[in-house]
């Protein structure tokens, strides 16, 4: 390989890593299986509290809301 384009190979590679570090990409960040586990069962223990909430606290709360 001439001298020529050894140099020309190498200030493409620096252009094209410059050029990769500028653009984001669109694709969603890797989530894995335990951390998907863990987010749904912090997701089910919140619609479970949610529940057990009785109608009369969330009948007052409704109201205390409309007076203020």
């Amino acid at each position: 390989m001439n001298r020529k384009k050894k140099i020309n190979e190498t200030l493409k590679k620096r252009m094209k890593k410059a050029n990769a570090k500028l653009h984001k990409s669109n694709k969603p960040r890797y989530i894995s299986k335990a951390e998907r586990a863990k987010l749904d069962a912090e997701a089910a223990q919140q619609v479970s509290a949610e529940e057990t909430i009785s109608p009369s606290e969330t009948e007052t709360m409704s109201t205390e809301t409309t007076v203020s």
